[in-house]
């Protein structure tokens, strides 16, 4: 799964590296231990309809799916990821999956890996990240939730949130944890992000065709444990 995750980058590193056309989102702080319900950037596309074509834009969304059937937000902290096996299939990912695709940023992202050590189990905390410190994309999913308590034309009526697609883990990665992070490579973002495609086998093999990542593994303090910590150090290796 993924539970954690860094995002270090600025506004201006986001619209440069994922071509972005319109940015609604004036300034990013640093974060080293991002967790659920919290507020991220996140890319998506969508038609413009005055000058025809995509539009890229970067704009936030809270961290954990809320379909906009729910009654409520309560239920967002459980669906933080969604399963690439079953996300086209899902009641409370399929709608999403066919029609608002999106890409989460990241620096890289946190595990706890499972180990024996005389005869206890221990979790031990691990930052994974692409082998040349790259921008990692994780492919999301996002919803828009209105808000049954406030009126239509009410400003905070529309809440944006989000979902992180995961996969089984092999490799370098399985014996850490048995899911990872679908990780979109830069050649297939615009086939992701795409809002045309909409087909349910299509969506299917578009997910299909996206490779298992490959990232370097470091073990780092259990400090990360806590969401109260966030600093650079948390990255560092132990």
């Amino acid at each position: 799964m993924c539970g954690r995750y860094v995002m270090a980058q600025t506004v201006g590193d986001l619209v440069a590296d994922f071509d972005v056309d319109e940015s609604y989102v004036d300034d990013l702080q640093p974060s080293y231990n991002i967790a659920p319900t919290d507020p991220v950037p996140i890319i998506l596309e969508r038609r413009d309809r005055e000058a025809g074509g995509l539009s890229r834009k970067l704009v936030t969304a809270r961290w954990g799916l809320v379909p906009p059937w729910s009654k409520d937000t309560k239920g967002a902290a459980r669906l933080i990821n969604a399963r690439r096996e079953t996300v086209t299939e899902k009641p409370s990912f399929r709608k999403a999956a066919a029609t608002k695709r999106a890409l989460v940023p990241a620096d890289g992202y946190y595990e706890w890996e499972k180990r024996e050590a005389a005869g206890k189990l221990e979790k031990i905390p691990t930052y994974l990240y692409a082998p040349d410190d790259g921008l990692l994309a994780f492919a999301a999913l996002f919803e828009n939730w209105p808000d049954p308590t406030l009126p239509p034309d009410d400003p905070e009526r529309w809440l944006r949130t989000c979902t992180i697609l995961t996969g089984p883990a092999s490799d370098a990665l399985g014996h850490i944890h048995d899911r990872t992070p679908v990780i979109v490579p830069r050649e297939m973002w615009a086939d992701w992000l795409d809002p045309l495609t909409t087909d349910e086998g299509e969506v299917k093999a578009l997910i299909d065709s996206i490779p298992e990542p490959h990232l370097t593994p470091r073990v780092v303090s259990s400090m990360v444990n806590s969401v109260r910590n966030n600093g650079p150090e948390l990255i560092e290796a132990t």
